[in-house]
């Protein structure tokens, strides 16, 4: 009886001590995220400040939103993520988390655009529903039972169709198709940020017992990654939906 005792009463602590290193692995991820975020909603506040003198399109301006880069920076966080995405194994957890703020920072410049285009109080409003709905979302997706991974597949395969129908109405510029691409972007998005949350969960209790803090640390920068661009796309679309134009 002693043994057993003894037997339960370690099993009791190594529980505890995966809780406790769980917290901490979520504490991570959306300190990351929120960083991240914080550099890109300041870089890209800043980057259309000095877009704009005197009513008019500085010269940085007309570079950004006018001239031919203006497809290098609406393309260049895709190539980021995907290179980002291929090297991260190769890379120290640090050298990982100064790249995803490096990230965060080109997403700034490439989304301040919509300072120009929307008033700052419907970019503030938008913002705020959108952290109510990803943190009931993420909440959700931590806390639930049920087993997300099947969806996870089906929101996979409709993100890639999102990408190619975003890339395609580029150069058709529909607005009905516009519309509709933001409504189904909002639906995908959202789940995807319950699926990410639970798979962020489930990913750190299977390699908890590795004691590698090094994929541990790059897998919170890695979750911090799929979170952000959640969040992201989600506010871009509701934006798109509910946004006021100047």
């Amino acid at each position: 009886m002693a043994q057993f005792d003894q037997i339960r009463s370690a099993a009791g602590a190594r529980a505890a001590q995966i809780d406790e290193g769980l917290r901490a692995h979520m504490n991570k991820v959306y300190s990351t995220m929120s960083i991240g975020m914080l550099i890109t909603f300041a870089g890209a506040w800043a980057i259309s400040n000095l877009a704009i003198q005197d009513g008019q399109l500085s010269p940085l301006g007309v570079a950004l939103y006018t001239s031919p880069l203006r497809w290098v920076i609406m393309f260049a966080p895709l190539a980021f993520v995907f290179g980002f995405s291929a090297a991260i194994n190769r890379m120290s957890a640090a050298t990982a988390q100064l790249v995803f703020y490096a990230f965060a920072a080109v997403m700034g410049v490439s989304i301040s655009w919509i300072f120009l285009t929307f008033t700052g109080e419907s970019v503030i409003q938008v913002f705020l529903i959108t952290a109510i709905a990803f943190g009931g979302l993420s909440l959700y997706g931590y806390t639930t039972k049920k087993d997300l991974s099947g969806l996870g597949t089906f929101l996979i395969m409709g993100l890639i169709g999102l990408l190619v129908a975003s890339i395609v109405n580029i150069f058709l510029a529909s607005s009905a198709m516009a519309f509709a691409i933001s409504v189904i972007g909002v639906l995908i998005f959202a789940g995807l940020t319950a699926y990410d949350t639970q798979n962020i969960k489930t990913t750190y209790l299977q390699m908890a017992h590795s004691g590698d803090s090094e994929w541990l640390g790059r897998s919170a920068i890695m979750g911090a990654l799929s979170l952000y661009l959640n969040f992201i796309n989600m506010f871009m679309m509701l934006l798109q939906l509910f946004g006021d134009r100047e």
